[in-house]
């Protein structure tokens, strides 16, 4: 190694090198920097394409790092052993890192710092995954905020700081030390056919964000507010894949939106609200951590919903295949691309807590196996909400209706005819993916009739009614 100490850049959901402090902070001390990502107890917890996409950007990473003289080394184990092992291999005496506030993350970086602070190593956390560190932002009253609208209003005029330049080199040690390879991890085996089926909609890395963003404000942004929630248009950034994993800075979305607003673009203030929104998940995990597992809002944990993960309706929901087209595109999408509309999220949410008066946890948990821009904060509170058990919760008696619904914003049907193939002579190429995404124990094909749906509309709103006026809450 260099005479000069090392500093650990230890790599999480911060895959880049445009505005990243922590990397700027580790590349000031004037040492060699050490980049490195830990398959830890963390992430061994995430679901399958989340876990398989996160790998896909530290390979991206990787790529860049190497362009400029540096690399990313690759280990796997739980986090503090792994941090500790280097440190000996390498002489390092600091450990700098991207601050993450879901619970796992903080339980598991409180720890860390802790210990290696007893070791005598620098070890420091610094901001770059949020715009505004949770702690800082706080009602009149010094508390924390439980509705989005005022905590909008608070951080709307707020400077989060220009973003930071990429640096154009990294310092190197003199001798690099080991590194395992993605394809030691096996991560796609458990997306088993599906990852080759995904793989092409993936936009993994920091290139690919930015030329999203640069399509974005092309055009789209203009549109962005009256032609979201219509999913056979592409009038969305599609970012949200690159902002969880940290392949773009939400500072570098936010400064983007402003002068995309200042330029007149229409949809560009609608474009910072949802930003903000994804600020105040995060503003929510950390000051009621139990946002991510249990019922926000107190006596929910009483409410009538069914747990039963494998029942006929629940597995209809899960193969997109209750009968309900809104519902079952939506769900194949998923499949196909890793990714569903929000429109379509918030209606297979209402239909599986509402009409089929299923607990949304379970949604939660197969969301978090399938999505590719899933994120514990952002899919909790977006859970909670559609359900009516969470913070600035739509009302539980506000039950969607599919149909209604898809007359609304799919009236040329381009997006359910994209993604539904039974029953049609000449299926699309997206539509006829999902049997060859899915796992073949469900035993589809293209050749099925389309199902009888799983519940009537009527009925199933009906009931869904009656649970709730029925409750002593």
């Amino acid at each position: 190694m260099s005479s000069k100490d090392p500093v650990i850049w230890w790599v999480r959901r911060d895959m880049r090198l445009a505005d990243n402090p922590a990397l700027c902070a580790a590349i000031d001390r004037g040492c060699p920097v050490l980049p490195l990502f830990i398959f830890d107890e963390v992430m061994k917890t995430h679901g399958a394409l989340p876990a398989w996409r996160l790998a896909l950007g530290a390979e991206a990473l990787d790529k860049r790092l190497r362009d400029i003289g540096s690399r990313l080394i690759l280990r796997q184990g739980k986090a503090l052993d792994t941090l500790r092992a280097l440190i000996a291999e390498t002489g390092a005496t600091a450990v700098y890192w991207s601050r993450l506030v879901d619970p796992d993350s903080q339980a598991r970086d409180s720890a860390v710092k802790s210990a290696l602070a007893d070791d005598g190593i620098d070890a420091r956390s610094f901001a770059g995954h949020l715009l505004f560190d949770p702690w800082t932002v706080e009602t009149g009253q010094g508390s924390y905020y439980r509705v989005y609208s005022p905590y909008w209003r608070a951080v709307k005029d707020r400077d989060p700081g220009l973003p930071l330049a990429a640096p154009a080199r990294i310092p190197a040690p003199d001798t690099w030390p080991a590194s395992e390879t993605i394809a030691d991890w096996h991560l796609e085996a458990a997306m088993n056919r599906g990852a080759e089926v995904v793989r092409p909609h993936l936009g993994v890395g920091e290139d690919a964000a930015e030329t999203r963003l640069a399509r974005f404000l092309d055009g789209p942004v203009d549109d962005y507010r009256k032609m979201r929630d219509f999913p056979a248009e592409p009038a969305t950034s599609f970012l949200s894949e690159n902002l969880t994993h940290g392949e773009i800075s939400p500072r570098r979305l936010w400064h983007a939106g402003q002068e995309a607003a200042r330029q007149g673009a229409q949809g560009a203030d609608h474009f910072l609200k949802e930003l903000v929104w994804r600020e105040f998940a995060h503003h929510l995990a950390y000051h009621t951590p139990r946002i991510t597992t249990d019922n926000w809002r107190e006596g929910w944990d009483r409410f009538g919903w069914s747990r039963k993960e494998d029942s006929p309706e629940v597995m209809a929901w899960k193969q997109g295949r209750t009968g309900v087209p809104f519902v079952d595109a939506a769900m194949r999408e998923m499949y196909v691309t890793g990714h569903m509309h929000n429109r379509g999220r918030m209606i297979v949410g209402s239909y599986l807590t509402k009409h089929l008066m299923t607990h949304w946890k379970i949604g939660q948990a197969w969301f978090a196996d399938c999505l590719r821009d899933w994120d514990p904060a952002s899919n909790a509170m977006g859970w909670q909400w559609v359900a009516g058990s969470g913070p600035d919760a739509a009302p539980y008696f506000r039950i969607f209706n599919p149909v209604t619904q898809l007359e609304k914003f799919d009236p040329g049907h381009g997006y359910s005819g994209r993604w539904l193939a039974e029953g049609r002579a000449n299926p699309s190429a997206d539509a006829l993916a999902y049997f060859d995404a899915v796992p073949r124990s469900w035993g589809l094909s293209a050749e099925d009739a389309y199902p009888d749906p799983v519940v009537g509309l009527a009925e199933g709103r009906k009931r869904a009614l009656a649970a709730y006026e029925a409750r002593d809450f």
